[in-house]
């Protein structure tokens, strides 16, 4: 009897003196989200009659033997993207011509009518083929706007949508994201009717039961929108997320096509959904291919600053790469994205030792499970945290020797919610501490770019918080001077 009182007080004990985690703070996201943020960054491929016509928006009247590319090859796209850094690729299998990349049951208005591979070709499985044997991950956009169908505008034609949709999420293999969009309604063809359609964009698609079918047909896709429910437009095409950016949306409120979509830069403070942002953005000025714009793709520059301005502001990146007329991305894209990729290995492969010099005005329970420690082992799943009811905490690094810095990289961790509402960063210069950079949010994953500096030490100032901060990662970088990222 004395062994079982025994065993009973050392238990009382142990739970006494154990130090449990944080509770989750507001909404959090799911295991497919948490997926999707790991990410980072993926293509989109705009292909289809469009490209063989020089347009980016037909209105459902071209012919479909003007799809006919010469030379197609997904592998092709695959490959390029992998070795870009991309993790994968997201194609318009049907945009708001009407036209679709595969042989649908539901329309001749497809490849199966195109002379392309006399009528047998069928676009979205060969990609989905490439992404299997290379190991990419694979997202489809099915327009909801039809300029081609004559049904668009009446209840038929969300029957017939949602068939597509059904072939799309069955037949194709496991897809990571499916994509729906907010132009919806105009002038068109619409089999020959010629006329402008105009429809509720809030009520018309019945989005539940739309979002639905993903959901039981493909549980691990994220959908994205204006209103997620997964992910949401940034609002705008320009490459680009807020400085605050919260994860959270108060989704009830939105729509594929909401008007009021500028606020989707920055989220909801007090949202009651996770449904982090997408930068999506194109390589050139226009969606599809254009010769005219061979000479127009974006410089490394540019594409680093969009970089930090999405990945960098707690954002996925979704970079278009348009498809020529040969079924092939061209040499300039395709050199262009190669660089990009050696330029973002040179700016983020080597982060400055910090040799686990760190300590915290604050440590949970004073437990090392919490310890400021995990900020630096470059392991995603643990993390320093705070007392409850703490709210402002400092981080403090020293580097034990000056070195140059340019960059600073922080993350939350988000399975316990997004906390920190405002933060600065402060380095030991001359004997004094100097401010070198601050911001509000966090989320997943923030970088602050600042002039190079030299230093030994480091602080970070958690100045407002919603509940207790939980920071899972922290690295500093600098490029090497011999590196120039011009034209």
């Amino acid at each position: 009897m004395k062994y079982l009182y025994l065993t009973i007080l050392l238990s009382l004990i142990l739970s006494c003196s154990q130090t449990f985690p944080p509770k989750p703070y507001g909404p959090i996201p799911s295991d497919r989200q948490i997926k999707h943020h790991k990410m980072e960054f993926y293509g989109f491929i705009h292909f289809g009659i469009n490209t063989f016509i020089d347009k980016e928006w037909s209105d459902g009247s071209t012919d479909p033997d003007k799809f006919n590319p010469s030379n197609l090859d997904c592998e092709q796209w695959v490959k390029i993207a992998k070795k870009a850094g991309m993790k994968g690729l997201i194609l318009t299998a049907k945009h708001h011509d009407g036209f679709c990349l595969w042989p649908s049951d539901y329309t001749n208005y497809s490849v199966e009518s195109s002379n392309w591979r006399d009528g047998k070709g069928d676009v979205v499985r060969e990609l989905a083929e490439a992404c299997q044997k290379h190991g990419l991950k694979m997202g489809l956009y099915l327009s909801p706007w039809d300029r081609h169908h004559p049904e668009y505008g009446n209840q038929k034609y969300i029957t017939y949508y949602r068939n597509q949709l059904q072939e799309l999420l069955t037949e194709y293999g496991p897809l990571f994201e499916v994509w729906f969009d907010g132009a919806n309604g105009g002038d068109g063809y619409y089999g020959g009717a010629n006329e402008t359609r105009k429809i509720d964009r809030e009520t018309y698609y019945g989005w539940d039961k739309t979002w639905q079918m993903v959901r039981e047909l493909q549980p691990q896709a994220c959908i994205f929108s204006d209103a997620g429910p997964d992910l949401r437009w940034v609002g705008n095409e320009e490459g680009f997320a807020g400085k605050t950016n919260w994860c959270l949306l108060n989704r009830e409120q939105m729509y594929p096509g909401y008007p009021q979509y500028k606020q989707l830069q920055f989220g909801h403070k007090n949202g009651n959904h996770w449904v982090p942002a997408e930068v999506d953005v194109s390589i050139r000025p226009g969606w599809f291919y254009h010769s005219s714009e061979d000479n127009k793709v974006k410089s490394i520059p540019e594409l680093l600053k969009i970089y930090y301005n999405s990945v960098g502001r707690n954002s996925s990146l979704l970079l278009n790469i348009p498809v020529d007329k040969r079924g092939l991305i061209h040499p300039n894209d395709r050199d262009t994205l190669l660089k990009f990729a050696s330029a973002l290995e040179k700016c983020f492969s080597q982060p400055v030792k910090i040799n686990n010099e760190i300590s915290a005005t604050n440590i949970r329970g004073k437990s090392s499970r919490y310890s400021p420690d995990n900020l630096v082992d470059s392991d995603f799943q643990t993390y320093w945290a705070a007392e409850d009811k703490i709210e402002q905490a400092s981080i403090n690094i020293n580097l034990k020797r000056a070195k140059k810095i340019d960059k600073i990289l922080l993350q939350e961790y988000i399975p316990l919610g997004q906390r920190i509402q405002q933060f600065n960063i402060e380095a030991r210069i001359n004997n004094e501490w100097q401010e070198i950079t601050k911001g509000t949010t966090i989320g997943y994953k923030r970088i602050l770019k600042f002039p190079e500096i030299q230093t030994s030490q480091i602080r970070i100032n958690i100045k407002k918080s919603k509940a207790c901060p939980v920071i899972s990662e922290i690295q500093f970088y600098n490029l090497p001077d011999k590196y120039s990222f011009s034209g």
